[in-house]
């Protein structure tokens, strides 16, 4: 099956402009593909996007969510999306799990300049905001870990854009400070069984913290 046929049994992903989109590799690979999410399905995917209402990363299996949303986390997951990748940033990901967790809500703390953890291979971030007009929260990827300004490109946290990246040691990003509303899907292909089960402990660990914590407003 070629990729085009492939995309026509997709409705929540769009990997025809994922293909057109130029893979960057200065400083790290990486690609910005804005409209990843075509337009006709934002509608029903912001209707039933987790509810999310604390910071943090929260496993799938751990919030709820709608039929629409079930179906594009199907789809990012599934074999289309993983050829796709395999071709783009050449890497064999035969037999890697995937691991996908959903934000809802950002602080003040969050945006601090990273990596990834090398147990990472890819990381694929698809932005789920109506709109994008804070200053704060557009992530940077970076040419090093000290300042927010060295960057390579910014991405603004719009409706249906996908950021994605091979994780290497300099794989450097962060963003400035914002507070609020800010939905965010994140998929990763990781090394084994093993690193979902223990980062879906480690997550799951803080989501039941979280959620004994009072609110705060």
């Amino acid at each position: 099956m070629t990729a085009v046929a492939a995309d026509e049994r997709l409705r929540f992903i769009d990997l025809t402009v994922f293909e057109r989109t130029t893979l960057e590799t200065d400083p790290f690979p990486y690609l910005i593909v804005p409209g990843f999410v075509p337009p006709t399905a934002r509608t029903a995917l912001s209707a039933d996007y987790p509810k999310v209402e604390r910071p943090g990363s929260f496993p799938v299996a751990d919030v709820t969510y709608g039929p629409a949303f079930a179906k594009f986390l199907a789809e990012i997951q599934g074999p289309e999306m993983r050829a796709a990748f395999v071709r783009k940033f050449s890497v064999d990901l035969a037999g890697r799990p995937t691991m996908v967790t959903v934000r809802g809500q950002a602080q003040a703390k969050d945006g601090r300049i990273h990596t990834d953890t090398p147990s990472k291979i890819i990381t694929v971030l698809v932005y789920m905001n109506e709109a994008w007009e804070a200053q704060g929260g557009r992530l940077r990827l970076l040419r090093s870990n000290a300042d927010l300004d060295d960057m390579v490109a910014e991405v603004p946290p719009a409706a249906g854009t996908l950021l994605a990246f091979r994780v290497t040691p300099h794989s450097w990003h962060g963003h400035h400070p914002t507070s609020g509303p800010r939905r965010v899907v994140q998929l990763n292909w990781v090394e084994s069984e093993a690193v979902v089960r223990r980062e879906r402990l480690r997550h799951g660990l803080s989501a039941r913290i979280k959620q004994l914590l009072p609110a705060r407003h």
